[in-house]
């Protein structure tokens, strides 16, 4: 939407001023300076306007307060999946990179550059069993702990890398793009029910016992995975803005380790008391948009000289 659009929006909705609408939906003159100057006005507040265009009601109209509430988190949600193409694409061609680097070129085919088989349904299979242990499933032992969140996070962001490869092994990143895109939408659930988060997870074993054995075929069991992944993640709480930066920061700290000595064991791996990873996360949640080479520069910042 155009900013002189806008000017002509809002006196349809019955707003007499720009003013008296920047007032009520929370945002300052500032922001109302920079959507002239741009000449643009930002996605979220474009979608606002649209929906409430079909709402008769005045401004003070408490029909039209409760519309603005309950289509705000929609029309942020929907502002934010706007990058999220982008953000499949780093993260795919980042994964396409670790393999080539790792397991050699041509790993599609399903060996590595040592001649071992590659198996990405079984590593899919072997990291649930690990998400599954992060919760207290056992009858025997410690019935009433916590679930681990953190580290079940991490082992959906393993499974997460896992499921790409199988995917890459099967297709191209623009269509591999494609078939997740619409997945990554959703609201992840703050009130976590461990029980029914195992159950989920179990599925994604499921799904690759049912491809290994030949009982589903191999792209329609890629879509079942993918819309399977996603439902983990929302049930579990990891939003897909923090599995992305969760993924574009484990592999940027396995570079960076890399780069630094980590073969040669002279990597420290202990930055201020502070595990390596430890400093990674702190340094993910202060970060708004996480690119690899970003976060990178930041690990070096944070480096203890010798």
């Amino acid at each position: 939407m155009l900013y002189k659009d806008l000017k002509d929006s809002i006196k349809s909705l019955g707003f007499l001023t720009i003013e008296d609408f920047v007032h009520y939906i929370g945002v300052t003159p500032s922001d109302i300076l920079e959507w002239e100057e741009k000449d643009e006005v930002p996605y979220t507040i474009s979608l606002i306007i649209h929906l409430l265009k079909g709402d008769k009601g005045l401004p003070n109209n408490i029909t039209l307060d409760n519309l603005v509430e309950e289509c705000l988190p929609l029309a942020e949600l929907l502002e934010e999946a706007s990058s999220f193409p982008h953000k499949l694409e780093e993260m795919f061609l980042l994964q396409k990179e670790l393999n080539d680097s790792t397991n050699g070129k041509n790993w599609e085919l399903g060996r590595n550059k040592f001649g071992k088989e590659i198996n990405w349904l079984r590593c899919i299979h072997m990291e649930v069993a690990e998400l599954i242990d992060s919760t207290p499933w056992k009858h025997w032992k410690n019935i009433n702990a916590q679930p681990d969140m953190n580290n079940i996070h991490v082992e959906l962001v393993d499974i997460w890398h896992f499921l790409m490869s199988y995917i890459l092994q099967e297709t191209n990143v623009p269509k591999a793009v494609s078939l997740v895109n619409t997945h990554c939408i959703y609201e992840a659930l703050e009130d976590i029910d461990s029980k029914a988060m195992v159950k989920e997870a179990e599925k994604l074993s499921y799904i690759s016992l049912a491809i290994e054995t030949g009982n589903m075929p191999t792209f329609s069991g890629i879509e079942r995975f993918i819309d399977q992944f996603f439902r983990c993640c929302k049930i579990s709480g990891l939003s897909f803005t923090w599995l992305q930066k969760l993924y574009i920061g484990k592999n940027c700290l396995n570079k960076f380790r890399q780069d630094h000595g980590y073969k040669e064991g002279t990597y420290i791996k202990s930055w201020n008391k502070k595990e390596d990873n430890e400093v990674m996360v702190s340094i993910l949640e202060t970060m708004e948009n996480v690119g690899f080479q970003d976060l990178y520069n930041k690990l070096e910042e944070n480096y203890p000289s010798k």
